[in-house]
């Protein structure tokens, strides 16, 4: 359901990393990018608009500055970034040591 909301909103390069055996944070990681602060916050706020339809009460830290979004919905944890925010953090070169990471297509 995250990524086809994430997919429908128009975030661009959605990548999810298995976290299975890696930490206890969660069993997937989503990052996913927005084009603007505006587009990012519109992102993260339809997914959790989802997630609470399917009964899943998600925590999100990053609102209102929407530089970077984290949406933490238990097994699954979606960081929605503008793109010069995800380059500076590059979250995917930190998780994904030993693991290949899925692209969404």
């Amino acid at each position: 359901m995250v990524l086809a909301r994430l997919d429908d909103m128009k975030a661009e390069d959605t990548l999810t990393i298995d976290l299975r055996g890696k930490s206890s944070l969660g069993d997937y990681m989503v990052v996913s990018s927005g084009r603007s602060q505006r587009h990012v916050g519109s992102v993260a706020d339809r997914v959790v608009e989802d997630l609470h339809k399917v009964g899943v009460a998600a925590r999100v830290e990053g609102v209102p500055h929407c530089d970077w979004v984290l949406i933490d919905a238990g097994d699954v944890i979606v960081h929605v970034f503008r793109p010069e925010v995800r380059s500076f953090y590059n979250l995917e070169k930190m998780w994904m040591t030993g693991r290949p990471a899925q692209r969404a297509s």
